[in-house]
Protein backbone atom coordinates (compact mmCIF):
# COMPACT_ATOMS: atom_id res chain seq x y z
CA UNK A 1 0.00 0.00 0.00
CA UNK A 2 1.37 3.42 -1.00
CA UNK A 3 2.20 6.27 1.33
CA UNK A 4 -0.67 8.31 -0.10
CA UNK A 5 -3.10 5.47 0.63
CA UNK A 6 -1.91 5.21 4.23
CA UNK A 7 -2.22 9.00 4.58
CA UNK A 8 -5.83 8.89 3.28
CA UNK A 9 -6.73 6.12 5.72
CA UNK A 10 -5.24 8.04 8.65
CA UNK A 11 -7.01 11.23 7.59
CA UNK A 12 -10.36 9.43 7.29
CA UNK A 13 -9.98 7.73 10.71
CA UNK A 14 -9.01 11.00 12.41
CA UNK A 15 -11.97 12.87 10.90
CA UNK A 16 -14.43 10.12 11.87
CA UNK A 17 -13.03 10.06 15.42
CA UNK A 18 -13.36 13.83 15.73
CA UNK A 19 -16.92 13.69 14.36
CA UNK A 20 -17.78 11.18 17.10
CA UNK A 21 -16.47 13.52 19.82
CA UNK A 22 -18.73 16.36 18.55
CA UNK A 23 -16.04 18.86 19.65
CA UNK A 24 -15.77 20.32 16.16
CA UNK A 25 -18.68 20.69 13.74
CA UNK A 26 -18.74 17.76 11.32
CA UNK A 27 -19.07 20.09 8.31
CA UNK A 28 -15.85 21.88 9.27
CA UNK A 29 -14.08 18.53 9.61
CA UNK A 30 -15.31 17.16 6.28
CA UNK A 31 -14.40 20.29 4.35
CA UNK A 32 -11.02 20.49 6.09
CA UNK A 33 -10.27 16.91 5.06
CA UNK A 34 -11.28 17.63 1.47
CA UNK A 35 -9.06 20.73 1.34
CA UNK A 36 -6.09 18.78 2.76
CA UNK A 37 -6.44 16.19 -0.01
CA UNK A 38 -6.67 18.89 -2.68
CA UNK A 39 -3.72 20.92 -1.39
CA UNK A 40 -1.56 17.81 -0.99
CA UNK A 41 -2.26 16.85 -4.60
CA UNK A 42 -3.57 13.40 -3.66
CA UNK A 43 -6.90 14.33 -5.26
CA UNK A 44 -7.07 16.64 -8.27
CA UNK A 45 -9.81 19.23 -8.69
CA UNK A 46 -11.45 17.19 -11.47
CA UNK A 47 -11.29 14.01 -9.35
CA UNK A 48 -12.87 15.90 -6.42
CA UNK A 49 -15.74 17.14 -8.58
CA UNK A 50 -16.19 13.65 -10.03
CA UNK A 51 -16.30 12.10 -6.54
CA UNK A 52 -19.29 14.23 -5.49
CA UNK A 53 -22.63 12.47 -5.91
CA UNK A 54 -24.70 15.32 -7.30
CA UNK A 55 -27.84 13.17 -7.47
CA UNK A 56 -27.79 12.69 -3.69
CA UNK A 57 -27.29 16.42 -3.14
CA UNK A 58 -30.11 17.17 -5.56
CA UNK A 59 -32.55 14.94 -3.69
CA UNK A 60 -31.60 16.48 -0.33
CA UNK A 61 -31.80 20.09 -1.54
CA UNK A 62 -35.03 19.52 -3.45
CA UNK A 63 -36.87 17.88 -0.56
CA UNK A 64 -35.59 20.43 1.96
CA UNK A 65 -36.86 23.33 -0.17
CA UNK A 66 -40.17 21.52 -0.76
CA UNK A 67 -40.73 21.07 2.99
CA UNK A 68 -39.66 24.66 3.67
CA UNK A 69 -42.58 25.83 1.52
CA UNK A 70 -45.12 23.26 2.73
CA UNK A 71 -44.56 23.98 6.43
CA UNK A 72 -46.05 27.46 5.95
CA UNK A 73 -49.41 25.83 5.21
CA UNK A 74 -49.76 24.37 8.72
CA UNK A 75 -50.15 20.85 7.31
CA UNK A 76 -47.84 19.19 9.82
CA UNK A 77 -49.38 20.95 12.84
CA UNK A 78 -52.80 19.96 11.52
CA UNK A 79 -51.75 16.29 11.40
CA UNK A 80 -50.34 16.43 14.94
CA UNK A 81 -53.44 17.96 16.53
CA UNK A 82 -55.72 15.67 14.54
CA UNK A 83 -53.79 12.64 15.81
CA UNK A 84 -53.94 13.81 19.44
CA UNK A 85 -57.71 14.26 19.21
CA UNK A 86 -58.22 10.93 17.46
CA UNK A 87 -56.26 9.41 20.35
CA UNK A 88 -58.84 10.95 22.73
CA UNK A 89 -55.88 12.67 24.46
CA UNK A 90 -54.86 9.30 25.88
CA UNK A 91 -51.08 9.50 26.58
CA UNK A 92 -50.31 5.98 25.34
CA UNK A 93 -52.36 6.32 22.18
CA UNK A 94 -50.73 9.69 21.50
CA UNK A 95 -47.32 8.03 21.79
CA UNK A 96 -48.29 5.31 19.31
CA UNK A 97 -49.98 7.69 16.87
CA UNK A 98 -47.04 10.08 16.92
CA UNK A 99 -44.63 7.20 16.36
CA UNK A 100 -46.63 6.13 13.31
CA UNK A 101 -46.86 9.71 12.03
CA UNK A 102 -43.12 10.17 12.50
CA UNK A 103 -42.36 6.90 10.69
CA UNK A 104 -44.67 7.69 7.76
CA UNK A 105 -43.48 11.28 7.36
CA UNK A 106 -39.87 10.12 7.61
CA UNK A 107 -40.53 7.76 4.71
CA UNK A 108 -42.25 10.38 2.55
CA UNK A 109 -40.03 13.34 3.44
CA UNK A 110 -36.83 12.67 5.40
CA UNK A 111 -36.28 11.90 9.08
CA UNK A 112 -34.42 15.11 10.01
CA UNK A 113 -37.14 17.33 8.56
CA UNK A 114 -39.83 15.19 10.19
CA UNK A 115 -38.46 15.47 13.73
CA UNK A 116 -38.01 19.22 13.29
CA UNK A 117 -41.73 19.45 12.50
CA UNK A 118 -43.16 16.87 14.91
CA UNK A 119 -40.89 17.58 17.91
CA UNK A 120 -42.21 21.05 18.89
CA UNK A 121 -45.83 19.94 18.54
CA UNK A 122 -45.14 16.88 20.71
CA UNK A 123 -43.73 19.12 23.42
CA UNK A 124 -46.80 21.39 23.28
CA UNK A 125 -49.20 18.46 23.78
CA UNK A 126 -47.06 16.94 26.55
CA UNK A 127 -46.99 20.32 28.33
CA UNK A 128 -50.80 20.54 28.24
CA UNK A 129 -51.09 16.99 29.60
CA UNK A 130 -48.33 17.63 32.17
CA UNK A 131 -46.31 14.70 30.85
CA UNK A 132 -42.55 14.24 30.64
CA UNK A 133 -41.83 14.61 26.89
CA UNK A 134 -38.55 12.62 26.99
CA UNK A 135 -40.19 9.19 26.42
CA UNK A 136 -42.12 10.68 23.48
CA UNK A 137 -38.98 12.19 21.97
CA UNK A 138 -37.06 8.92 22.33
CA UNK A 139 -39.85 6.92 20.67
CA UNK A 140 -39.91 9.45 17.82
CA UNK A 141 -36.14 9.21 17.33
CA UNK A 142 -36.48 5.43 17.03
CA UNK A 143 -39.52 5.72 14.74
CA UNK A 144 -37.89 8.30 12.47
CA UNK A 145 -34.90 6.09 11.73
CA UNK A 146 -37.04 3.00 11.24
CA UNK A 147 -39.60 4.77 9.04
CA UNK A 148 -36.91 6.48 6.98
CA UNK A 149 -35.56 3.05 6.06
CA UNK A 150 -38.66 2.22 4.03
CA UNK A 151 -38.02 4.50 1.03
CA UNK A 152 -35.24 5.90 -1.11
CA UNK A 153 -35.79 9.46 0.18
CA UNK A 154 -36.42 8.67 3.85
CA UNK A 155 -32.85 8.52 5.14
CA UNK A 156 -29.57 9.89 3.67
CA UNK A 157 -27.95 6.42 3.51
CA UNK A 158 -30.80 5.23 1.27
CA UNK A 159 -30.53 8.33 -0.91
CA UNK A 160 -26.83 7.56 -1.38
CA UNK A 161 -27.49 3.86 -2.08
CA UNK A 162 -30.24 4.65 -4.57
CA UNK A 163 -28.03 7.13 -6.40
CA UNK A 164 -24.63 5.41 -6.38
CA UNK A 165 -25.93 1.83 -6.78
CA UNK A 166 -28.75 2.85 -9.15
CA UNK A 167 -31.54 1.29 -7.05
CA UNK A 168 -35.08 2.45 -8.02
CA UNK A 169 -37.51 3.95 -5.51
CA UNK A 170 -39.94 1.05 -5.91
CA UNK A 171 -37.28 -1.48 -4.92
CA UNK A 172 -36.93 0.11 -1.50
CA UNK A 173 -40.67 -0.26 -0.97
CA UNK A 174 -40.59 -3.88 -2.12
CA UNK A 175 -37.56 -4.97 -0.07
CA UNK A 176 -37.15 -2.60 2.90
CA UNK A 177 -40.75 -1.57 3.66
CA UNK A 178 -42.06 -5.02 4.78
CA UNK A 179 -39.18 -5.36 7.23
CA UNK A 180 -39.84 -1.82 8.49
CA UNK A 181 -43.50 -2.65 9.20
CA UNK A 182 -42.55 -5.75 11.21
CA UNK A 183 -39.89 -3.89 13.19
CA UNK A 184 -42.27 -0.99 13.94
CA UNK A 185 -44.91 -3.37 15.32
CA UNK A 186 -42.34 -5.11 17.53
CA UNK A 187 -40.89 -1.81 18.77
CA UNK A 188 -44.34 -0.45 19.67
CA UNK A 189 -45.02 -3.60 21.71
CA UNK A 190 -41.67 -3.15 23.49
CA UNK A 191 -42.47 0.48 24.32
CA UNK A 192 -45.86 -0.62 25.67
CA UNK A 193 -44.02 -2.45 28.47
CA UNK A 194 -41.03 -0.09 28.71
CA UNK A 195 -43.05 3.07 29.34
CA UNK A 196 -46.11 1.49 30.93
CA UNK A 197 -45.78 3.28 34.29
CA UNK A 198 -44.67 6.61 32.85
CA UNK A 199 -47.27 6.99 30.12
CA UNK A 200 -50.28 4.77 30.74
CA UNK A 201 -52.84 6.21 33.14
CA UNK A 202 -52.53 8.97 35.69
CA UNK A 203 -53.37 11.93 33.44
CA UNK A 204 -56.02 14.25 34.85
CA UNK A 205 -59.25 14.56 32.90
CA UNK A 206 -59.02 18.38 32.83
CA UNK A 207 -55.71 18.21 30.95
CA UNK A 208 -57.14 15.72 28.46
CA UNK A 209 -60.15 17.97 27.88
CA UNK A 210 -57.78 20.84 27.09
CA UNK A 211 -56.19 18.80 24.31
CA UNK A 212 -59.61 17.72 23.00
CA UNK A 213 -60.60 21.40 22.89
CA UNK A 214 -57.87 22.10 20.33
CA UNK A 215 -59.08 22.45 16.75
CA UNK A 216 -56.75 21.18 14.05
CA UNK A 217 -58.36 23.54 11.51
CA UNK A 218 -57.03 26.46 13.50
CA UNK A 219 -53.52 25.27 12.61
CA UNK A 220 -54.11 25.78 8.89
CA UNK A 221 -52.29 29.02 8.11
CA UNK A 222 -52.88 29.05 4.36
CA UNK A 223 -55.77 26.91 3.07
CA UNK A 224 -54.81 27.21 -0.60
CA UNK A 225 -51.22 26.20 0.14
CA UNK A 226 -52.52 23.40 2.39
CA UNK A 227 -54.49 21.87 -0.49
CA UNK A 228 -51.65 22.31 -2.96
CA UNK A 229 -49.26 20.65 -0.51
CA UNK A 230 -51.44 17.56 -0.07
CA UNK A 231 -51.77 17.15 -3.85
CA UNK A 232 -48.05 17.70 -4.42
CA UNK A 233 -47.00 15.16 -1.77
CA UNK A 234 -49.19 12.56 -3.51
CA UNK A 235 -47.72 13.43 -6.92
CA UNK A 236 -44.16 13.25 -5.58
CA UNK A 237 -44.68 9.74 -4.20
CA UNK A 238 -46.12 8.60 -7.54
CA UNK A 239 -43.28 10.27 -9.45
CA UNK A 240 -40.65 8.60 -7.26
CA UNK A 241 -42.33 5.23 -7.77
CA UNK A 242 -42.19 5.72 -11.56
CA UNK A 243 -38.85 7.52 -11.84
CA UNK A 244 -37.03 4.41 -13.08
CA UNK A 245 -39.73 3.68 -15.67
CA UNK A 246 -39.67 7.31 -16.81
CA UNK A 247 -35.88 7.27 -17.02
CA UNK A 248 -35.57 10.19 -14.58
CA UNK A 249 -33.06 10.49 -11.77
CA UNK A 250 -34.57 10.91 -8.29
CA UNK A 251 -32.89 14.32 -8.00
CA UNK A 252 -34.82 15.58 -11.04
CA UNK A 253 -38.10 14.78 -9.30
CA UNK A 254 -37.06 16.33 -5.97
CA UNK A 255 -35.78 19.52 -7.62
CA UNK A 256 -38.84 19.73 -9.87
CA UNK A 257 -41.09 19.41 -6.80
CA UNK A 258 -39.13 22.19 -5.08
CA UNK A 259 -39.38 24.46 -8.12
CA UNK A 260 -43.13 23.85 -8.52
CA UNK A 261 -43.81 24.52 -4.83
CA UNK A 262 -41.77 27.73 -4.93
CA UNK A 263 -43.83 28.75 -7.97
CA UNK A 264 -47.32 27.86 -6.73
CA UNK A 265 -46.70 28.30 -3.01
CA UNK A 266 -46.05 32.03 -3.28
CA UNK A 267 -43.85 32.10 -0.20
CA UNK A 268 -40.71 34.13 0.39
CA UNK A 269 -38.23 32.37 -1.90
CA UNK A 270 -35.13 33.60 -0.08
CA UNK A 271 -36.53 32.44 3.25
CA UNK A 272 -37.37 28.97 1.89
CA UNK A 273 -33.93 28.49 0.35
CA UNK A 274 -32.34 29.76 3.57
CA UNK A 275 -34.18 26.94 5.40
CA UNK A 276 -32.12 24.33 3.54
CA UNK A 277 -29.69 22.65 5.94
CA UNK A 278 -26.65 23.96 4.09
CA UNK A 279 -24.17 22.63 6.72
CA UNK A 280 -25.45 19.12 5.91
CA UNK A 281 -25.08 19.70 2.17
CA UNK A 282 -21.49 20.91 2.56
CA UNK A 283 -20.76 18.02 4.92
CA UNK A 284 -21.76 15.63 2.14
CA UNK A 285 -19.57 17.47 -0.38
CA UNK A 286 -16.50 17.27 1.86
CA UNK A 287 -17.21 13.65 2.71
CA UNK A 288 -17.59 12.59 -0.92
CA UNK A 289 -14.20 14.14 -1.73
CA UNK A 290 -12.52 12.34 1.21
CA UNK A 291 -13.99 9.01 0.10
CA UNK A 292 -12.87 9.89 -3.43
CA UNK A 293 -9.33 10.11 -2.02
CA UNK A 294 -9.71 6.57 -0.68
CA UNK A 295 -10.78 5.44 -4.14
CA UNK A 296 -8.02 7.07 -6.21
CA UNK A 297 -5.32 5.74 -3.87
CA UNK A 298 -6.60 2.16 -4.14
CA UNK A 299 -7.80 1.80 -0.54
CA UNK A 300 -11.37 0.92 -1.58
CA UNK A 301 -10.25 -1.86 -3.92
CA UNK A 302 -7.92 -3.24 -1.25
CA UNK A 303 -10.74 -3.36 1.34
CA UNK A 304 -13.09 -5.03 -1.14
CA UNK A 305 -10.56 -7.77 -1.80
CA UNK A 306 -9.98 -8.14 1.94
CA UNK A 307 -13.70 -8.69 2.63
CA UNK A 308 -14.04 -11.19 -0.23
CA UNK A 309 -11.06 -13.16 1.08
CA UNK A 310 -12.35 -13.08 4.67
CA UNK A 311 -15.80 -14.38 3.69
CA UNK A 312 -14.54 -16.70 0.97
CA UNK A 313 -16.74 -14.88 -1.54
CA UNK A 314 -19.87 -16.29 0.13
CA UNK A 315 -22.64 -13.78 -0.60
CA UNK A 316 -24.86 -14.71 2.36
CA UNK A 317 -21.99 -14.58 4.86
CA UNK A 318 -20.87 -11.26 3.41
CA UNK A 319 -24.45 -9.99 3.67
CA UNK A 320 -24.66 -10.85 7.39
CA UNK A 321 -21.22 -9.31 8.06
CA UNK A 322 -22.18 -6.09 6.27
CA UNK A 323 -25.57 -5.94 8.03
CA UNK A 324 -24.08 -6.11 11.53
CA UNK A 325 -21.00 -4.13 10.57
CA UNK A 326 -23.17 -1.34 9.13
CA UNK A 327 -25.33 -1.32 12.26
CA UNK A 328 -22.48 -1.23 14.79
CA UNK A 329 -20.41 1.33 12.92
CA UNK A 330 -23.47 3.50 12.23
CA UNK A 331 -24.33 3.46 15.93
CA UNK A 332 -20.83 4.47 17.00
CA UNK A 333 -20.33 6.99 14.19
CA UNK A 334 -22.84 8.84 12.05
CA UNK A 335 -24.30 6.46 9.47
CA UNK A 336 -23.64 8.87 6.57
CA UNK A 337 -19.80 8.69 6.49
CA UNK A 338 -19.89 4.92 6.96
CA UNK A 339 -22.21 4.38 4.01
CA UNK A 340 -20.21 6.83 1.88
CA UNK A 341 -17.12 4.70 2.52
CA UNK A 342 -18.68 1.25 2.11
CA UNK A 343 -20.62 1.82 -1.17
CA UNK A 344 -17.46 2.01 -3.32
CA UNK A 345 -16.21 -1.16 -1.60
CA UNK A 346 -19.32 -3.09 -2.67
CA UNK A 347 -19.08 -1.62 -6.18
CA UNK A 348 -15.50 -2.90 -6.33
CA UNK A 349 -16.74 -6.33 -5.20
CA UNK A 350 -19.38 -6.23 -7.95
CA UNK A 351 -16.62 -5.56 -10.48
CA UNK A 352 -15.12 -8.95 -9.59
CA UNK A 353 -18.35 -10.67 -10.72
CA UNK A 354 -19.89 -11.11 -7.28
CA UNK A 355 -23.70 -10.82 -6.92
CA UNK A 356 -23.98 -7.84 -4.58
CA UNK A 357 -27.77 -7.36 -4.62
CA UNK A 358 -28.28 -8.75 -1.07
CA UNK A 359 -25.38 -6.59 0.13
CA UNK A 360 -27.11 -3.33 -0.79
CA UNK A 361 -30.11 -4.25 1.35
CA UNK A 362 -27.87 -5.35 4.21
CA UNK A 363 -26.20 -1.93 4.17
CA UNK A 364 -29.53 -0.11 3.92
CA UNK A 365 -31.18 -1.93 6.82
CA UNK A 366 -28.02 -2.06 8.92
CA UNK A 367 -27.04 1.60 8.53
CA UNK A 368 -30.56 2.99 8.99
CA UNK A 369 -31.51 0.76 11.94
CA UNK A 370 -28.01 1.15 13.38
CA UNK A 371 -28.57 4.90 13.60
CA UNK A 372 -30.84 4.16 16.58
CA UNK A 373 -27.98 2.67 18.60
CA UNK A 374 -26.63 5.87 20.13
CA UNK A 375 -27.51 9.54 20.39
CA UNK A 376 -24.96 10.38 17.65
CA UNK A 377 -25.90 7.48 15.37
CA UNK A 378 -28.05 9.59 13.04
CA UNK A 379 -28.73 13.25 12.38
CA UNK A 380 -32.36 12.98 13.52
CA UNK A 381 -31.19 11.80 16.96
CA UNK A 382 -29.02 14.88 17.44
CA UNK A 383 -31.73 17.25 16.19
CA UNK A 384 -34.57 15.93 18.37
CA UNK A 385 -32.40 15.59 21.48
CA UNK A 386 -31.38 19.21 20.92
CA UNK A 387 -35.04 20.26 20.89
CA UNK A 388 -35.62 18.35 24.14
CA UNK A 389 -32.57 19.89 25.78
CA UNK A 390 -33.64 23.42 24.81
CA UNK A 391 -37.03 22.83 26.42
CA UNK A 392 -35.38 21.83 29.70
CA UNK A 393 -35.71 18.04 29.37
CA UNK A 394 -32.20 16.76 28.64
CA UNK A 395 -31.70 13.43 26.91
CA UNK A 396 -28.24 12.27 27.96
CA UNK A 397 -26.03 9.98 25.90
CA UNK A 398 -26.09 7.24 28.54
CA UNK A 399 -29.84 7.37 29.19
CA UNK A 400 -30.56 7.09 25.50
CA UNK A 401 -27.98 4.31 25.09
CA UNK A 402 -29.83 2.13 27.62
CA UNK A 403 -32.91 2.20 25.41
CA UNK A 404 -31.62 2.80 21.90
CA UNK A 405 -28.84 0.23 21.73
CA UNK A 406 -30.90 -2.84 22.82
CA UNK A 407 -33.69 -1.81 20.43
CA UNK A 408 -31.13 -1.42 17.66
CA UNK A 409 -29.83 -4.95 18.30
CA UNK A 410 -33.42 -6.26 18.26
CA UNK A 411 -34.31 -4.51 14.99
CA UNK A 412 -31.11 -5.65 13.25
CA UNK A 413 -31.71 -9.23 14.43
CA UNK A 414 -35.18 -9.08 12.85
CA UNK A 415 -33.62 -7.63 9.68
CA UNK A 416 -31.08 -10.48 9.57
CA UNK A 417 -33.82 -13.14 9.76
CA UNK A 418 -35.80 -11.24 7.12
CA UNK A 419 -32.83 -11.03 4.71
CA UNK A 420 -31.97 -14.70 5.22
CA UNK A 421 -35.56 -15.60 4.31
CA UNK A 422 -35.79 -13.52 1.13
CA UNK A 423 -32.26 -14.19 -0.11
Amino acid sequence: MSGQAIFCICLFVVIIALIATEKIHRTVLALSGAVILLISGIVSFDEAIGAIDWNTLGVLCGMMIFVAVVKHSGLFQYIAIKAARLAKADPWRIMVYFMIITAVLSAVLDNVTTVLLVGPMTFTICRILHLNPVPYFITQIIASNIGGTATLIGDPPNIMLGSMADIPFADFLIVDAPCVVVVMVVIIVVFRFLYRKQVIGGTETAYMEEVMALNERDEIKDLALFRKSVVMIGLIVVAFLLHDTLGLKSSYIALAAAAIMLLIGRQNVEECIFDVEWPTIWFFIGLFIIVGGLEVTGVITFLAQLIIEATGGNVILTMVVLLWGSAIFSAILDNIPFVAAVIPIVLAMEATGMDVTPLWWAISLGACFGGNGTLIGASANVVLSGISNREGYPITFVNYLKIGFPLMILSVAIAMVYLLIIF
